[in-house]
């Protein structure tokens, strides 16, 4: 995601209601089509925020501006999230805000900030002020439908742009920046952040250096092994892997490997195809060091030893599969493919993924997707995996006009259109409540966070 792209210089009615007039300017992109049924037709939307399939409603559980129970106000840009079980019916999400420190009058302070506040980084100036980036936390009983806290959970970063949930019970917080300290800011940026949900206020900002200091997207972690997957939104993007010296214990360091796929140095097809849609290649993987990078240089340093480009590699999620040792990943590369409206690529780890034996029988990675039209599938970005084994898919187009789309895309690998936002913004950090009854998503500005219930198992794909 690029923040440069977000007009944050309109007024909030402004944007609240550009999707009234999206077809007055600017180029109009294709009106969307599903491969599938899916869950059928989108009906229109009254009050003028997202379009859904009969039987699906929506409740606004948090909106920018608004006042959270620690006196700060939600923050805006909101970006990737995830869900946790909070106990007796209850969820935490953890919310990414993607501010830089430009964007200081669209962060959580309205008055005097606290001298002691717990923040990772603040303005070289003479007001100092912490950095406005971050995650905020939700508690929502599903219920009642009715938000229970909001609460600023991580200050003084930048860009949080996506992340990823751990089987510990953090989110991955990931900063898709890499400002060096003196640039305006005391400290270097570009790095990955633990929140547990369980935490109430703001957790000790803790940057996990070993984990690579780069353009981060998100990040997915392997229950079985504890390794975590990361990706790089850049053009000439790689796939990372981190193997923690402790599992479930990222502070305590580990090394950082890239992604080589066997005879594939280029997986973007942007000249002729590199990769064929379902070919199952053998995954190997590249030791990288130095990763806090000072010279931002992991991915160059990477490729020239063998690890294989990705086009802007951004939204990943972990999925246990339906029988025990089916596990594997999904993850998008947003500007890959012949036409460059999106790949989705997944990947399964070797058996004895990360030690001296998974050269013998190695990992293998697949292009599950790859848009070949945008009106089917047109920029994906975060992503997440449906209770049905479907993957949920945030569209994130940046024409004059942005009529994105949630996009469901079935195991067999069709996309259908799930929704369709009214607001001239993207979606971002879409989740599922551990029980799947509810998906959560956020429009990003003005942020909004929505919960979403119907009937998930009524979908005619597959």
């Amino acid at each position: 995601m690029q923040l440069n792209r977000r007009n944050f210089g309109m007024g909030l009615t402004a944007i609240a209601f550009a999707g009234l007039a999206r077809h007055a300017y600017g180029q109009i992109p294709p009106a969307a089509k599903s491969e599938v049924f899916g869950y059928g037709p989108l009906l229109r939307d009254p009050n003028e925020l997202i379009d859904l399939p009969k039987g699906f409603s929506y409740r606004v559980i948090s909106r920018y501006g608004n006042l959270m129970d620690d006196g700060f106000v939600v923050p805006n840009a909101g970006d990737g999230m995830g869900a946790f079980a909070a106990g007796k019916g209850k969820v935490a999400l953890v919310r990414n805000h993607e501010l830089s420190p430009r964007d200081m009058r669209f962060g959580p302070f309205t008055g005097k900030v606290p001298a002691d506040i717990r923040t990772y980084d603040r303005m070289a100036d003479k007001d100092a002020m912490p950095l406005p980036g971050g995650t905020s936390t939700i508690i929502y009983d599903l219920k009642s439908g009715r938000k229970e806290a909001e609460y600023l959970s991580l200050l003084g970063t930048i860009r949080n742009c996506a992340g990823g949930i751990t089987p510990w019970g953090s989110w991955l917080t990931c900063e898709e920046n890499v400002t060096k300290a003196g640039d305006n800011v005391g400290k270097d940026h570009g790095y990955v952040f633990e929140v547990p949900w369980a935490h109430k206020g703001l957790v000790d900002p803790v940057p996990l250096k070993a984990m690579g200091r780069f353009n981060h997207e998100a990040a997915c972690v392997d229950p079985r092994t504890g390794i975590v997957y990361e990706t790089e939104d850049r053009e000439d993007g790689l796939l990372y892997r981190f193997l923690p010296n402790a599992k479930g214990e990222l502070a305590k360091g580990g090394r950082l490997e890239a992604l080589a796929i066997d005879g594939v140095a280029d997986s973007r097809n942007w000249n002729g195809t590199s990769i064929k849609r379902g070919d199952a290649l053998r995954c190997r993987w590249i030791p990288l060091d130095n990763p806090e990078a000072p010279d931002d240089d992991l991915r160059k340093r990477g490729a020239k030893a063998g690890a294989t480009l990705f086009a802007r590699g951004e939204g990943i999620w972990w999925d246990s599969g339906r029988a025990p040792g089916q596990g594997s990943f999904y993850f998008t590369c947003t500007s890959g493919g012949a036409v460059r409206g999106g790949q989705v690529f997944r990947c399964a780890p070797a058996a004895n993924e990360g030690t001296s034996g998974e050269s013998d029988a190695p990992g293998q990675i697949s292009l599950f997707y790859e848009s070949a039209d945008l009106a089917y599938f047109n920029l994906g970005d975060n992503l997440t995996v449906m209770p049905t084994g479907h993957l949920m898919i945030c569209e994130d187009q940046y024409t004059d006009i942005t009529d994105n789309h949630l996009r469901g895309i079935t195991p067999g690998g069709k996309a259908y259109t799930f929704a369709k936002s009214r607001v001239q913004t993207e979606f971002a950090g879409a989740c599922f409540s551990p029980d799947g009854s509810t998906m959560f998503v956020n429009f990003y500005a003005p942020t909004m966070t929505l919960a979403i219930t119907g009937p998930w198992g009524k979908v005619r794909a597959s």
